[in-house]
């Protein structure tokens, strides 16, 4: 999204929305990175053996007690290439009919933990590093074989294990490496999906639901921890927390953008297991492993995304290659972090405590259409508070669809208006 000089600030101004390429320029809002001990990255198994940094995950459980801590603490998302993170969707009611068609051409879905094991793959991130070097190892990352047809077979994995990748490799339970594509990625719900030849697949997963996951519940994290040296490997624990709130950083800036729900568990999760399988005692996969606290004195706080929420998502990624999500087109600022300098042109009564002022409107968007305007003050959406970016996006997300018409309250030079928008999908204004 372009910037301009009028612009309330380059760094406090955040977009709304987020698509397959998301809307918000990665280096409007960068600001200097905080020390180590307080940067929230991801633990990417990558050449050398060190840990990647990335603005990815940024910590906040519902738990008081968890809040703090992943504030406080490192959110890792165990994966692939040392750079990029973030699980968002809509729970599938219909997830068993669903997962009754996965397995198909000849492929046996796994009945057991050995075979839910083969069902789990390594994925390689390959990149080159200059025009005259072939493409290397830039970081490995685990994934979930979940379906074989028309000769095909599918990997769902973390969308920052193949970030960045100028080609992908994924590894079979014999050692065996095959080329793979990367159908689509999206970095809000951190899932990618990777086409490969289905002609060496004789296994695909067993997909559970966590309907009836309950706190307890024995669970056993599968994937390749520390890269393919340790291939494979199956650890095992309990659910210790179902719903749990995480809001997570996908632009760098040390601000959360979107707050999705994981499921936490004890099981041990380490760099390399991103995108591996969290299993039920019975093999069959209820979650995505794809982030972690990583901090000396904490042990045993992994999160995985459930598969109820990821299928939705997986299933856009599989046919068309990204995720639609409604698009309003504005770069926003909170009401209270306007510099001095603008704030002469923000006028609202002294009664509203909160809101999100319009810092600029993309040529062509839905807002450009209904009328918005440099320094609006957005309050309410269809009646509902939006005074943050993540109140504004999760009702976006979760209550409207692409062709929604709805009324945004706003005040415009001290005085409440309610401007009509009709939502569309971001590519229709490409």
């Amino acid at each position: 999204m372009d910037q301009n000089e009028q612009q309330p600030t380059e760094q406090n101004a955040i977009t709304e929305e987020h698509t397959e390429h998301p809307p918000v320029n990665e280096d409007e809002n960068k600001k200097e990175p905080a020390p180590a001990s307080e940067t929230y990255t991801p633990t990417n198994k990558t050449r050398g053996g060190k840990s990647g940094l990335i603005g990815g995950i940024v910590g906040g459980i519902s738990s008081a007690i968890i809040v703090a801590m992943l504030f406080s603490f490192q959110i890792i998302p165990i994966g692939a290439d040392g750079n990029k993170d973030s699980g968002n969707g809509a729970t599938s009611s219909d997830s068993p009919e669903i997962v009754k068609t996965m397995a198909s051409d000849g492929a046996e879905t796994a009945a057991n933990i050995e075979e839910a094991s083969h069902a789990v793959v390594g994925v390689i991130n390959l990149q080159q590093q200059d025009i005259w070097t072939p493409s290397e190892e830039a970081g490995s990352g685990s994934g979930i074989i979940y379906k074989k047809k028309d000769g095909k077979a599918y990997i769902v994995t973390n969308h920052h294990v193949v970030e960045g990748a100028q080609e992908v490799e994924i590894v079979l339970h014999n050692d065996e490496r095959i080329k793979a594509k990367v159908l689509g990625s999206d970095k809000l719900s951190d899932l990618a999906v990777l086409q490969t030849d289905g002609e060496k697949i004789d296994t695909v997963a067993s997909l559970g639901s966590t309907k009836d996951v309950k706190v307890g519940d024995t669970v056993l994290a599968i994937g390749n921890p520390l890269g393919l040296e340790f291939a494979n490997s199956l650890t095992k624990g309990i659910v210790s927390g179902m719903n749990r709130s995480v809001s997570i950083d996908t632009n760098g800036d040390r601000q959360p953008d979107w707050i999705t729900e994981v499921i936490q568990t004890d099981a041990a999760i380490n760099p390399g297991n991103s995108g591996g399988a969290l299993v039920d005692g019975n093999g069959n996969v209820i979650g995505i492993n794809s982030m972690k606290i990583a901090r000396q004195e904490v042990e045993g706080i992994g999160f995985a995304i459930p598969v109820d929420a990821a299928l939705p998502i997986m299933e856009q990624l599989e046919s068309d290659g990204k995720v639609i999500r409604p698009f309003i087109g504005i770069g926003t600022a909170p009401l209270n972090q306007v510099p001095p300098q603008y704030r002469q042109n923000v006028q609202v009564p002294e009664n509203v405590e909160g809101g999100m002022v319009i810092a600029n409107v993309e040529p062509g968007s839905p807002a450009d259409e209904a009328g918005l305007q440099q320094f609006d003050v957005i309050t309410k959406i269809n009646g509902e508070n939006v005074t943050t970016i993540l109140e504004l996006r999760k009702y976006l997300y979760a209550e409207t669809t692409v062709g929604d018409l709805i009324n945004i309250e706003i005040y415009r030079g001290g005085k409440k208006e309610i401007i009509k928008l009709k939502l569309t999908d971001r590519n229709s204004n490409v």
